[in-house]
């Protein structure tokens, strides 16, 4: 190749094109041009195109959609709240250095090397590894089901403001679905006063504990109208035709914005991705001008180090990094395979990650200065002030909007915030599941694809049916416990490290983003994929195994063991793919058994069909490890 030429071969004829370079730096790779398809060539080519982003910025807001969404606002001051505050920060700020952005960077660089989404992309790089793609498309299913529930709650909040406007239905203890245990938050302090009674001088009258026998409207409006709460998993009670119509909604909007792939919807985006910061900023300053802020502020910064002698923070500080990058459920993969191939998506996945961890603090402020202010109100502490659990944000953050002037309508920017957070999300995890088996089955089901996606939103929808019952909060809980975080998440996020890590090996993995990118990641890097985050991960694993406790809902309700065992099957749901499929693959092949397991070690990599709009068309391969897109 002394005068920079490339092979370019077509089906009738082989000829010599000039390139841009010949050899590429490492003996692993060398670089081969392909030709954009002639207009004619091919039918089909539109139809099995998996298309691209429109612009370069339209990546980057994907990934901060995606990433920050639900799991900053909702996720993360819950956890934080149930793991000591500002012990939790520690070993959230730990996990995520070192393996939240190792392994963004990660999944985003060898999405957009191959160009394949995260049914597929693992098993090109480790055949003997493929089940990890079918366990992160089953624990991305099982997220996209449950995920939806919390905006058909964020709908039903944003009905219910329209209909009482320009009053608000959990500003008064009024209303038919309120107890005699409601009382407004002003009138859940506890007082010690002189007063006259029956001209009786000096009568003292207390009410102690006044704060643990009453509930705030807040609290009923969300328990015992929203979610119409039973007393555990064993009464299911009837279907809520209201959340139902929400639901509905949640899901004929996911369809609306990805019916033709999400690449199409950057714009979208762009807004969904921006907007909620300013309600957030809004929320920020009221909440910490509110009494008491600081000591929830306080509650929230400063750790309790007695929490990290125990392992749940390390934990859900692990897992929750995960949760909030979207590590391990297939998306990342997905948004870098739309990504032109030599797009610097090192510099937008730092960007996404820090801004992630941004809002997520931003969020925390806001929570925990808000349980501050209701610590104050009803005179106790923040520790005790509510009771943790996956619905904390819906009963934070209405809390304060009641103190801005025009509560109406901040209720209303709020919630519509909340549900872009959520949407916007959704929009990526649905599109990861959907395309990871669009790229299984490419010539069977790309020219079926918008079909295909109002199908599988059809049977998510479905499947989430249950989650809106009266019962439905216990089986959404069981849901977030079992089949999407915890150790399900921590056992592909593992077992992908290992095979591209180890397997695949970090130097080939810094030859293919150093041909994208033009540099080579440094010792930084390698040692966090190689060692820091596997051996995180595995840590947690072991530990979160030892250490497992009995799932409760509101620290009092233990759940039965028949739920436990469901809990625990939706967990191997997803993680008994891994194990499954290497056994099979050994014994499908043709050679020995030992020959077939050594065969499985060796990269079988699809060659990338590249955008037309792609005029870098540089491709890595290896010259002894190339396939043919073919369906299994």
């Amino acid at each position: 190749m002394s005068e920079n030429l490339c092979e370019y071969t077509t089906e009738s004829e082989n000829r010599m094109i000039e390139g841009q370079s010949g050899k590429a730096s490492s003996p692993f790779c060398t670089i081969t041009y392909v030709a954009p398809p002639k207009e004619d060539d091919d039918d089909d080519d539109d139809e099995l195109d998996r298309g691209g982003w429109e612009s370069r910025w339209d990546f980057l807001f994907s990934c901060i959609s995606l990433s920050v969404g639900l799991g900053n606002v909702w996720r993360f001051p819950y956890l934080c709240y149930k793991n000591g505050g500002g012990a939790f920060l520690v070993t959230y700020g730990i996990a995520m250095v070192l393996c939240g952005i190792p392994l963004f960077f990660q999944e985003v660089a060898v999405g957009q090397y191959l160009g394949s989404g995260g049914l597929t992309f693992v098993g090109q790089l480790c055949p003997l590894l493929k089940g990890v793609g079918y366990a992160t498309m089953t624990l991305v299913f099982l997220l996209d089901v449950y995920y939806c529930i919390i905006i058909s709650w964020t709908l039903y909040y944003i009905m219910s403001t329209f209909v009482y406007m320009p009053n608000l239905p959990w500003r008064s203890c009024d209303n038919s679905w309120n107890t005699e245990r409601c009382s407004n938050i002003d009138n859940l302090k506890n007082y010690n006063g002189t007063i006259m009674f029956n001209n009786l001088k000096n009568v003292s009258i207390t009410m102690a504990n006044a704060s643990e026998m009453m509930s705030t409207a807040v609290e009923e409006f969300f328990e015992r109208n929203v979610l119409s709460i039973t007393n555990g998993i064993s009464e299911f009670g009837g279907i809520q035709w209201k959340l139902l119509i929400c639901l509905g909604l949640g899901w004929l909007l996911i369809y609306w914005v990805i019916r033709n792939g999400l690449h199409q919807s950057g714009k979208i985006i762009w807004f969904t991705a921006l907007f909620p910061y300013v309600v957030l900023f809004v929320l920020l300053f009221r909440a910490l001008t509110l009494e008491g802020a600081i000591d929830g502020l306080w509650y929230f910064v400063v750790p309790r180090w007695e929490e990290l002698l125990t392992p749940q923070p390390w934990m859900e500080g692990a897992t929750q990094i995960f949760f909030a990058y979207s590590i391990g459920c297939g998306a990342l993969p997905v948004l870098g395979s739309y990504n032109k191939f030599h797009h610097n998506c090192y510099r937008d996945a730092v960007i996404t990650c820090i801004v992630n961890t941004f809002t997520s603090i931003i969020a925390g402020c806001v929570t925990f200065a808000i349980l501050g202010y209701l610590a104050f109100e009803k005179d106790t502490t923040v520790a005790e002030v509510v009771t943790s659990g996956p619905g904390l944000v819906f009963l934070t953050y209405p809390e304060v909007v009641l103190k801005l002037p025009w509560a109406a309508f901040w209720t209303l920017m709020f919630f519509f915030m909340l549900l872009l957070l959520g949407t916007d999300s959704a929009f990526c995890l649905v599109e990861a599941f959907i395309t990871g088996v669009l790229d299984n089955w490419p010539k069977r089901l790309r020219p079926h694809k918008e079909k295909i996606r109002l199908f599988i939103c059809l049977i998510m929808f479905t499947l989430g049916i249950p989650m809106i019952s009266k019962g439905g909060m216990y089986i959404f809980q069981l849901m977030d416990y079992y089949s999407a975080s915890g150790i399900s998440l921590l056992w592909v996020c593992f077992f992908q490290t290992i095979a591209i890590s180890w397997i695949f090996g970090t130097n080939k993995l810094c030859d293919c983003i150093e041909q994208m990118m033009g540099f080579r990641p440094n010792k930084f890097w390698t040692i966090c994929w190689q060692f820091c985050a596997p051996v995180v991960m595995l840590v947690i694993f072991v530990s979160q195994c030892i250490e497992y406790k009995r799932l409760t809902y509101g620290g009092s309700y233990e759940y039965p063991w028949w739920a436990e065992i469901i809990g625990l099957m939706l967990s191997f749901s997803s993680m008994i793919w891994v194990p499954v499929y290497a056994i099979y693959y050994v014994c499908k092949g043709s050679g020995s058994l030992w020959e077939n397991f050594k065969e499985g070690l060796e990269p079988n990599i699809i060659q990338r069909k590249l955008s037309i709009k792609d005029k870098q068309a540089g491709y890595l391969i290896s010259d002894s490890n190339v396939a043919e897109e073919t369906e299994p």
